[in-house]
């Protein structure tokens, strides 16, 4: 059976376990980007939060974002299974391309793949595919599972890199995992930055126009901001794959937890990478 090995442990994020578990305890505790507390599982949690939006970037930089993402879901509860969808960096793979079993390494240790529910996700699609290729290098979904490690100590996940992005491959991948998922414990997070290297007052302006979008869970209008906009948004695919497949999953409302910039956190804005912690709510 395949086990993936982290390819940026060491650089996105800490090398080894201690010094990993430190640095994402800091940014939960982050003064102003994070929720400044640290995450307990509310284990009577009403599970009501059907999908997340959560960055990639290295924890330096977006991990205090992250952590509202996250924390928010602690409240909600314990969910079994994730979805993880993230866009393809590497152009490596097929146009969606699926993990259907084996385990992910990071420092924190092993994950599963919920091998029944990625077959079911890759058997209800006419446009994914098994494919381990597109996930040898890919970051964005890699550096979600320490932050889940780290809360829920156990779980299983199934992880999906889309190169196709167009709001057909979004609609056919959002079908799947909503008929895949329809009555079970799962979330679906989207793995995504934001705008990328524009200055500070460029990427808070074309990025409120696309949360504006996401928050009325319209995944064709910020579709359309990502393009009319030329917002460089790298995982626009995942954002509008969970928006279509949580309002197939009955999801009601969507709340911009946390916005912020590498620049709001460095301080350093005349190039920046947004970054948006987001839920939907069912």
């Amino acid at each position: 059976m395949y086990e993936r090995n982290p390819v940026v442990a060491g650089q996105f994020y800490e090398l080894f376990e201690d010094d990993l578990k430190k640095q994402i305890e800091d940014c939960f505790l982050k003064k102003k980007f994070g929720p400044e507390k640290l995450p307990a599982v509310n284990e009577k949690g009403e599970r009501k939060i059907v999908g997340l939006v959560v960055p990639h970037a290295g924890y330096m930089y977006s991990g205090p974002i992250a952590t509202n993402s996250y924390f928010h879901l602690t409240l909600d509860g314990r969910p079994e299974d994730f979805i993880v969808i993230g866009p393809n960096h590497t152009g490596l793979g097929t146009s969606v391309s699926v993990m259907d079993e084996g385990t992910w390494k990071t420092p924190l240790g092993k994950v599963s793949i919920n091998s029944e529910l990625a077959k079911s996700i890759i058997k209800n699609s006419e446009m994914t595919r098994k494919d381990v290729t597109a996930h040898i290098q890919e970051h964005s979904i890699e550096v979600q599972l320490p932050f889940l490690q780290y809360v829920y100590k156990k779980f299983n996940f199934v992880p999906i890199c889309m190169l196709d992005q167009s709001y057909e491959a979004c609609s056919d991948l959002a079908n799947s995992i909503a008929k895949t998922i329809a009555n079970k414990n799962a979330v679906i997070i989207a793995s995504s930055d934001f705008t990328h290297f524009e200055t500070n007052e460029i990427a808070h302006k074309k990025d409120k126009n696309a949360l504006d979008a996401i928050k009325k869970l319209d995944a064709k209008k910020f579709l359309e901001a990502v393009n009319f906009e030329n917002i460089s948004i790298c995982g626009y695919g995942p954002i509008a794959t969970m928006l279509l497949a949580a309002k197939k999953l009955n999801a009601k409302s969507c709340e911009i937890i946390k916005y912020a910039t590498s620049g709001d956190i460095t301080g350093d804005t005349s190039s920046v990478v947004g970054y948006a912690a987001v839920k939907v709510i069912k």
